[in-house]
């Protein structure tokens, strides 16, 4: 209710912001940024009316957000008997687990026009059908249902998707997109313009690696180059046909000569061009058919309906006709959803009334309208993995599609960032968790998708985006294996002859020269870099590891996990939700990590004490991975300390028992002092008997 309110409010303040933007050419286009920013709001603006109008779109912007916030107030206490609507009636959805769909259309073809009298972008309200029993499938089953509903009502070419808490920061960088989606040349192959992720509200040393530009300024860029970069769910223009599961557009081949050793002009015949092939003529008919693309000349959508055999003129691309059947068992029972599917450059029906469009997009949005279908399995936003963005990418590039990145010098779009510990650790445990069901699953990118249009190169991307999780059971024992070596008295590596040192010498500085070149090529700075390699670390002995043993809970067990959205910083002193501490076990593996390596350290300096001046060389080479296991976590660290430097009771009860007993253990095995088997025996020299 409080969501349906919201939008007629903002449909009505829209009617003035948007003339107010497209005049003064506004941006960011959200009015709460544009207000907030602290810049020189004159600079380039030379209409005198300019400053008026400013004040008194400010005033009316205060108002609305007085307006929505009674309605926040409002929705704090529900009533007993249930929302009423504004003419008497109950709300539909008083209860959210069991409702039917709802649309409502706030700015359509009628009445949607600005105060200047131009027309309005669409803004319907949309509420799927939820009834008990039925798995709703979370974020891809309500994409998929806007899908459905847009392909009815507008059916547009191209799709934008953002997530709820992104805004459009540069208005213009559609267009570049778009640039990529009607490029003359390659523009019928892309599915998805993506873009980079920018945040606000972050803090200045970004501690916990929430901007994450390694991974969208160097491995995006790189992928761009191969067949494209993965969809990661946000900020991103989706081609309406690649959703719906066809195979990208074959790439016709120019003819070419079979032989260059004459000129064009030649006609004489050469022995090296082979047999020359016998030309066929075909009927006029036959040549008619076979140039028709799909979607050119069809009728209207309510045609489909009296058809049995097939839609006349529509050819799939193997050259055979699609049947009504075949489609319907794919898209679902509505014959004008189905027809949408075959307009290649979009369009409504023309014939049909809005009120008809409308029960039949009710239609498409109920719980069993995906039953039987090839939704969320080979049509739109694919099911059965968190991380539903990586795998509906995936599936594209499987069809041969290809996907481009975009960098406009503006950041396109902008949202907020989960910056406190405990909130950031559980978005990486999602996201984690996502590609461990992926690899479990029977889409995994090590068997799944050969013979098609998927490139070798992007297929080794895709199986690094899933594997990744797995890599914090070696990394555990890497952070574990330094304390190891401090409290039993041996080193982590043997002793290597002079060829191995050289190879290990080599290996790592191709390593070390592989990530100077990335960053000088991407522009990340060595912070940024190093960062990212912090929070790799602490996101790997805490989310990633608790990721892998849920994956295979949920996939072998049937134990499934629930994951609540995670909170963002809204909080009105700037960065206190950085200090603010929330309790969560992903906590508990970090924190033991540091405490048994500063036991580590603490029992390694007391051996090489009593020991003497030798033990001190050895010493040197264990506590330098110690420390460097050490500063990788300090960020950890400092997030636990928080602002008042206090840290929970449990958090140091539970580290402190794991770290005594990991201790003792090796204590017990091996300790410091040497083992002998008994006192050592000497004659004397006298004669006891």
């Amino acid at each position: 209710m409080l969501t349906f309110e919201a939008l007629s409010e903002t449909s009505e303040f829209a009617k003035k912001w948007v003339p107010f933007c497209k005049k003064f050419n506004i941006e960011p286009r959200a009015p709460e940024w544009y207000f907030q920013q602290k810049i020189d709001y004159l600079k380039d603006k030379i209409l005198p009316s300019f400053v008026k109008e400013r004040r008194a779109m400010k005033r009316e912007y205060e108002e609305f957000k007085v307006r929505i916030n009674a309605l926040v107030a409002k929705a704090q206490k529900v009533p007993e008997e249930g929302w009423t609507m504004q003419d008497g009636t109950p709300w539909p959805g008083n209860n959210v687990r069991d409702h039917p769909g709802m649309i409502q259309v706030f700015l359509g073809q009628s009445g949607g026009h600005d105060t200047d009298g131009n027309e309005l972008p669409r803004l319907v309200y949309v509420s799927r059908e939820k009834r008990p029993g039925f798995n709703h499938h979370k974020k891809a089953g309500a994409m998929n249902a806007l899908v459905r509903v847009s392909a009815v009502l507008t059916n547009a070419p191209y799709i934008l998707n953002l997530d709820c808490d992104h805004y459009i920061n540069n208005s213009k960088a559609l267009r570049e997109g778009m640039c990529f989606m009607m490029d003359p040349l390659l523009g019928k192959k892309v599915c998805y313009v993506q873009f980079p992720q920018r945040f606000d509200g972050i803090d200045r040393h970004d501690r916990y690696a929430n901007r994450n530009t390694v991974f969208f300024d160097i491995n995006m860029k790189g992928l761009d180059g191969i067949q494209g970069p993965i969809y990661v769910g946000t900020g991103c223009v989706f081609r309406r046909q690649a959703l719906y599961g066809y195979d990208a557009p074959k790439t016709k081949k120019p003819p070419t000569r079979t032989c260059n050793c004459l000129p064009k002009w030649c006609c004489c015949g050469c022995f090296c061009t082979g047999r020359k092939k016998k030309k066929v003529t075909k009927p006029k008919s036959e040549k008619k058919k076979k140039g028709s693309r799909r979607g050119d000349g069809i009728p209207p959508a309510y045609a489909l309906e009296g058809i049995e055999a097939g839609v006349e003129g529509v050819e799939c691309e193997k050259g055979s006709v699609i049947s009504e059947q075949k489609l319907e068992k794919k898209f679902g029972q509505s014959p004008v959803f189905v027809a949408s599917t075959l307009l290649e450059k979009g369009g409504t029906l023309k014939s049909a009334s809005p009120a008809s469009l409308l029960k039949e997009a009710i239609h498409v949005i109920s719980c069993g309208y995906e039953d039987k279908t090839e939704w969320g399995k080979e049509v739109g936003w694919i099911y059965g993995s968190v991380t539903e963005d990586i795998l509906t990418g995936f599936k594209m590039h499987c069809h041969g599609w290809r996907s481009i990145y975009c960098i406009p010098d503006s950041p396109a779009f902008k949202g907020s960032a989960p910056i406190n510990l405990s909130d950031r650790l559980n978005q990486v445990l999602r996201w984690a968790l996502g590609s461990v069901e992926i690899f479990l699953s029977r889409h995994c990118p090590l068997w799944y998708g050969y013979g098609g249009g998927l490139k070798w190169l992007e297929r080794l991307s895709y199986i690094n985006s899933t594997i990744y999780p797995w890599t914090s059971i070696p990394l555990l024992a890497y952070c574990t294996l330094p304390a190891v070596c401090l409290l039993t008295g041996k080193f982590i590596t043997p002793e290597l002859s002079n060829v191995a040192s050289l190879w290990f010498l080599s290996l790592f500085i191709c390593i070390f020269a592989t990530g100077i070149l990335e960053m000088r090529w991407s522009g990340v700075g060595i912070d940024e870099w190093w960062r990212n390699e912090q929070f790799w670390v602490i996101g790997g002995v805490s989310s990633h590891l608790f990721a892998v043993f849920q994956g295979l809970l949920k996939v072998l067990a049937g134990i499934d996990t629930n994951f609540t959205v995670t909170s963002k910083a809204t909080d009105d002193e700037e960065f206190s939700e950085l200090y603010a501490f929330k309790w969560t076990t992903l906590l508990i593996p970090p924190t033991t990590l540091l405490i048994i390596n500063l036991i580590g350290v603490v029992a390694g300096i007391s051996n090489a004490i009593n020991n003497g001046y030798e033990s001190w060389g050895p010493l040197f080479g264990k506590l330098f991975f110690a420390f460097w296991v050490i500063v990788h976590l300090y960020p950890f660290l400092k997030g636990l300390l928080g602002r008042q430097n206090r840290t929970p009771t449990i958090i140091i009860v539970w580290s402190i028992l794991l770290a005594s007993i990991f201790s003792l253990l090796w204590v017990r095995i091996d300790p410091f002092l040497a083992k002998s088997d008994g006192p050592l025996l000497e004659e004397c020299g006298l004669d006891c008997n």
